[in-house]
């Protein structure tokens, strides 16, 4: 079994002064890759900025031997989002793997939500995956390679009280990597989504003392690794990550109940049927889903 080396790559990690972009930017500049260490050096709400996360991360690279940059750009912006790219390319003049892990909390309950908080959270979150992701997707397209770890939370995929932005933004991510998977596939660009547990700057009030001791954010970085290397040949899935766990998370369906006719009253008498998982299938693209219709109809005959 071969190990997982960087050399000769270049990476970029959003949000990597502090916390789980940090421990991912460390171990790619450990096993070889140039970094971009991107932050802007903001508090968890996203408020004021400053460069000194950043560069004493690549300080910490450098001192270890490693090959890093610094970034302090905004992913919120496209003119931002275009300038971490190209410090890559200026610097290291290549991108081979992005990890968007940029992101900051503003949470409120559903009912005290206010639209700047709301927008807020999409800027970072949504709006910066894709305009990191965009011009990177157009580099790496042209050198035929790329892989893309886009950061979602299990607050978007199962919700969580209080998180109705971020969960919003991070369940969007999904579906921007799940297209960014097809449209990438035959130039040899992956993506995948993960969606980690672990106790950072951000996360620390949600868990307990003894859960914070297992969520640290070493046991995440192995899968982020993983999944930006050359040797990973998965794409459009997501996975979940904490404490030690590693594992895949599915979106499924099944064939479900038929009528063409149905009325409220069918779905009520049949919602068994309708809700029924017990043959799921994981579709990888709107096409994926398409024959069970045939199925259902030839059940419904």
């Amino acid at each position: 079994m071969s190990d997982i080396n960087f050399e000769n790559k270049t990476v970029v990690v959003t949000g990597a002064g502090n916390g789980l972009g940090k421990a991912y930017a460390m171990e790619f500049a450990k096993r070889g890759a140039n970094v971009v260490v991107n932050d802007i050096g903001g508090s968890v709400d996203g408020a004021g900025s400053e460069n000194a996360p950043a560069d004493i991360v690549v300080e910490e690279i450098k001192s270890n031997g490693g090959s890093a940059f610094a970034n302090y750009d905004s992913v919120a912006t496209k003119e931002g989002g275009q300038s971490i790219i190209d410090t890559a390319l200026n610097e290291f003049g290549s991108i081979h793997s992005v990890v968007n892990n940029a992101g900051i909390l503003r949470d409120k309950s559903f009912a005290k939500m206010e639209e700047e908080d709301f927008n807020a959270i999409i800027d970072v979150h949504l709006k910066g995956t894709f305009f990191v992701c965009q011009p990177a997707f157009i580099q790496m397209k042209e050198q035929g390679f790329g892989r893309f770890v886009n950061v979602s939370s299990p607050s978007g995929l199962f919700g969580n009280f209080g998180q109705l932005n971020y969960g919003a933004a991070k369940m969007g991510i999904v579906g921007l990597t799940n297209v960014l998977a097809i449209e990438g596939m035959k130039y040899n660009i992956k993506a995948n989504a993960i969606a980690p547990n672990a106790a950072t700057r951000m996360t620390e009030t949600l868990f307990g003392e003894d859960m914070s001791k297992m969520l640290t954010v070493d046991n995440i970085t192995p899968l982020v690794v993983y999944l930006a290397s050359e040797q990973c040949e998965i794409t459009h899935e997501i996975f979940t990550a904490g404490g030690g766990r590693f594992s895949r998370v599915g979106i499924s369906t099944d064939v479900g109940y038929f009528n063409p006719n149905a009325s409220a009253e069918d779905i009520l008498n049949n919602i068994d049927e309708v809700r029924d998982l017990s043959n799921s299938i994981y579709p990888t693209s709107l096409a994926d889903e398409l024959p069970l219709f045939n199925e259902a109809m030839k059940k419904g005959m």
